[in-house]
Formats: C-alpha cells, structure tokens, sequence
C-alpha cells in the first residue's frame, strides 16, 4: 500500500474499491472504511461482479463482468479526459506518457465499456466525476483485479488512473493493494519471488548478484531467474524439477487445476512438506516436517500497509515441532556438513552469513537490515520500542515512511502506460456457458487448514456452496440447496447450490476453502505472461442438476 489504514479511514475524501470483498477478506479495515463513510459521509465507488456486502454502503456500485476491469478502468479514465476533470498540475509535472495514453483512452468511451463491462454509460460518468470531485479518492485493490491472465495490466490501470487525479503522495489517496494472506507482504520483501532478492533486488543486476554472493558465498546465475508455482509444476511433469520443498502452503487446494497439480507432484521423485497440519498436499510428501504455528515463535510480520511488527510466542511449541527457520537453518547446516553441495561448500562456509548458525530470529533480522536497503532501520530492538515500522526504512535514525511518493516517485516521473483490454482467456461457449469466479467467506481462510479445524466458524460455514442467479437456476429447474454437477475442461465437483441475487445472470461463484468441493479442480491455470499469476477469478464451467439420490455423500 502506498498509504495506510488509519490515514485512508481519516482523510480520503472518496474510497474506490474494486476487485476486493474488503468486509469479508480485510474485516479490520473494512470496518474501518464503513465507520468513514458513516461517520464522515464520504462517497463510496465499489466495482465488483457480485453485491458484496460492502456495496451496501456504496454511493455507486458497479457491477462488471468478471474479467472486464481493464476495460472499466479505461473508461473512467476516458471521462476525466474527454471532460477535463483530470489533475493538469500533477499530470504535467510529476507524470509522463500522457499524450499516449490520451490516444488509447479514446477508443474506450464509456458506450463502448458499458457494452465490455455490462454496467451503464452514465455510471461510469457519475463514478469519474464523483471521484474528480471528491479528491483525494483511495484506491484499494486486491486479488480480485490480478489474479487474471491480464492482472498486470490491471494493476498499471489503477496507477493510471490514480495518477491521472493526482491521487499519489498525499494523504487519503494512493494505490493500496489489500495482501491476500498473512505476512504475503513480508515473503516478497525478503525474496519470496522467482525474479528478486530481499527488497525486490534484481537477480539480473550485476550489483546485487555480486552482494548476495559475497553475503552467502554462491547464488543461483544472474540469468535465471526462479520458477514461479505453475511453472514448477508444469517443470515437475517435464522432468526438469525432480524435488520439491513446500512450507506454509497447500498448493493441492490452493493451485489453479488441481488434477494437473496432482500429476505435477506425484512426478517428483522427493517432496518434501513443512506444516502444521496434515494437509491435503502433507498427505503427498516422502517427508512431512513439524513447524510451529505463529503462536509459538518469535520474529515478524510485514502487513499490507508496509508496517513491520515484532511477534512474540505466546505458547511453546508442542512435541517436536520447531519455528521455520530453525528447520531451514537446521537442513542447511546438514547439507554443508554432509557434503553434498560439493564445490560449493568452501565458499558457503567462508561467506558471512553462509553458515546458518543464527541464534535467534534477531540475528536473522541483522542480516536482512545489512543485506536490504529498504529494511536498514528496521531491528527487533526498534520495534520492541513502538508498533512497528514502515519500509522504507533505510538507517537506524529513520523513522519510516507511511506515504510514499511524497513530492517524488522513485523513478523520477510516473510512467502513464496505455493499457489495452482482453478478454479472459476462457469465456462460456455451448459447450460451458457459466463464467465462473472464485473467492472467500468471512468464516474462513485460504484452504481452511487453520480455520475448518476451529468448530465454531466450521458450524456458521460448513461447507462449499455455488452461487447461481435465479434465471440460471429456473433453466435448470433448481431448487435453492439442491446438489449440482459443476465442470470444466479440468475436473468436476459436486456442491451445494445457493440461489442468490448477489450473482449476476451467466455467471457463478464458489469459494476454495472446502476440498469436498475444491473450486480449483475447475479453475484454468493460465496465468499473465509478465506478473505470472494465475487466472482463478474466470473460467468456463456447466452446472448439471444431480437427480435426487444421486450424490448421497455429498
């Protein structure tokens, strides 16, 4: 996020919210943004295929197709140009492209969106001018715009149109993508990405290939960047990935087409999973490692707002479980001691911090500071003082940064990008004429691993449902809570159908938490050629009434 949550909740003057469930998936925050437009009466723009619960809250909710949010972005662009609602200041000296992306916008007048996107004409103008006029607006995204096959395209749209109002660097604006998932934000700083080191340092640069061999004594080559998750599995059937280490992570039900992902792993000749419980991918693995849960170790956290805060143990960890990183520290100690790295030993055991003797997650948090310009300032030691600290945070005097793009961006002006719309790469035919998405409840959490196991969020929600519109149903002569056959060109599932308006006609919606009725044996594992992220929010998929009887374990 380039803002945070108390400085959006306290002095945004408008919220845009799209491809986000903020209430269901960020409640903490969504509470917040409800308290701001109750409490301070702002105006509330949501762009959401379904009526989430949030819309009830929103001065103006559009409800676009799935798939068509670059298309949408366009056209909301193309009225604060067309009628010079746009931030000319800013646009012109803290921005470049502009003429660019002005010819682009032309061809996405708000008729020809409407027509894409399945929202009216002159909303799109009411929502452009209600954030024109309503400045600063925040912007605040999440899965729901990247996991698509043009996602990143998605994400530069929102920074057009931010930009375009001159909505960066200042309090109550900025671009805020809502992270998925607990610490999501601190693995991509510290290196959780196939193509950087900690702090996003290229693997391709020259400079930080030779600072990380020097801190660890040998890297991967400058070239080659990592495998990003499909592409391992696509690796593991090829052959040219023959082991696996998986922690924190259930990519059996998390993973896009899951009966490729099955193949994928089951090709291996080792896997190997660290985890709390025996997941659904636990179950595959030649050898399952017991970590600890975030209740019993220490170190930190890095939420979406940048802001990195100190955990402490509140429980020992139970039996022979052990914190992460003393797994990690204890298999590299044995690989260097057995000798198997070869060559490569003497220079690991010769570099600074090749040897995996740390103490405690402190020593840990030393290294990352020495190694990650923007984590400089950042040390246990300070963040025992305070709630924590917000990269950048380049030396120990600094105080952090909760805005960024104050007065500058890092690259000197921003790039104003023309952004061009497609289609997903799916879309319903006869054969498969529901578009399905896919998402998550308030009552549970990514593959319910934690959750499903906690028995009074498991008796608010069960178990996985399908949301079907009406008119979708009638055709089908189904009853609300009747069992369906859902297929796709990758697998079926039975489930429960839940009749609802909150779903658009054509289109349905399941959630991926329940392995009973696991919505990514559907889902296409396509994924966008620059951010590499799958396409999980849009597939084609049929819905088959299952005759009375006839699913008796479902």
């Amino acid at each position: 996020m380039t803002n945070t949550f108390d400085d959006i909740a306290g002095y945004a003057k408008c919220l845009f919210i799209i491809g986000s469930n903020t209430t269901e998936q960020h409640p903490v925050f969504g509470m917040q943004l409800r308290q701001a437009v109750k409490q301070r009466g702002i105006p509330l723009i949501v762009a959401d295929p379904r009526r989430i619960p949030i819309t009830q809250y929103a001065t103006i909710h559009l409800r676009h197709k799935p798939g068509t949010d670059t298309a949408l972005l366009n056209g909301l662009m193309n009225v604060l140009v067309t009628e010079d609602l746009y931030d000319h200041d800013f646009v012109a000296n803290r921005t470049e492209g502009f003429d660019d992306l002005k010819a682009k916008l032309v061809e996405y007048t708000p008729e020809r969106v409407a027509e894409i996107c399945g929202v009216k004409a002159d909303d799109i103008r009411r929502a452009a001018r209600l954030m024109a006029a309503n400045k600063p607006t925040a912007l605040m995204y999440a899965m729901g715009i990247t996991q698509h096959t043009s996602g990143h395209g998605n994400v530069m749209s929102c920074a057009n149109l931010q930009m375009l109002l001159g909505n960066l660097g200042v309090p109550g604006g900025g671009v805020n993508p809502l992270r998925g998932q607990s610490n999501v934000q601190g693995a991509c700083d510290m290196g959780g990405l196939p193509n950087v080191y900690s702090g996003y340092q290229n693997v391709a640069l020259e400079a930080s290939h030779k600072k990380f061999e020097g801190a660890w004594g040998v890297v991967p080559p400058e070239d080659k960047p990592g495998l990003t998750v499909v592409e391992m599995m696509n690796a593991a059937i090829a052959g040219k990935v023959t082991a696996m280490y998986v922690f924190g992570e259930n990519p059996m039900l998390s993973d896009p087409d899951l009966n490729h992902v099955r193949h994928a792993l089951e090709s291996l000749d080792f896997l190997v999973v660290q985890d709390l419980f025996m997941t659904e991918t636990a179950q595959l693995a030649d050898v399952v490692l017991p970590g600890a849960s975030f209740a019993e170790k220490d170190g930190t956290f890095t939420n979406s707002e940048r802001r990195v805060q100190l955990l402490r143990p509140a429980l020992h960890p139970l039996g022979d479980t052990l914190p992460d990183w003393q797994i990690i520290a204890k298999l590299g100690q044995q690989l260097i001691a057995a000798g198997v790295l070869g060559e490569r030993t003497e220079a690991i055991q010769a570099a600074p911090h090749g040897a995996w003797d740390y103490r405690n997650s402190a020593q840990i948090m030393e290294e990352i500071a020495t190694l990650t310009p923007s984590y400089g300032g950042v040390h246990h030691w300070r963040l025992e003082a305070g709630k924590g600290l917000q990269w950048p945070c380049p030396n120990d005097e600094h105080p952090g940064t909760p805005i960024l793009h104050i007065g500058k961006f890092t690259r000197g002006l921003g790039k104003l990008t023309p952004v061009d719309f497609l289609p997903p790469v799916e879309l319903p035919d006869d054969e498969y004429p529901l578009l399905l998405t896919t998402g998550r409840v308030l009552y549970h959490y990514h593959t319910g691993s934690l959750t499903r196991r906690a028995q009074g969020l498991a008796a608010i929600y069960p178990e996985g449902l399908i949301e079907m519109h009406p008119e979708d149903a009638a055709r089908l002569n189904l009853a609300n809570g009747e069992i369906v056959e859902v297929t796709s060109r990758r697998g079926q599932v039975n489930v429960k159908a839940d009749v609802t308006e909150k779903i658009q006609p054509g289109v349905v919606f399941m959630t991926f938490h329940f392995a009973e009725s696991a919505a990514n044996l559907l889902t296409n594992s396509a994924y966008d050629p620059i951010a590499k992220i799958p396409e999980f929010k849009a597939c084609a998929v049929k819905v088959t009434k299952l005759p009375a009887g006839a699913c008796e374990n479902c």
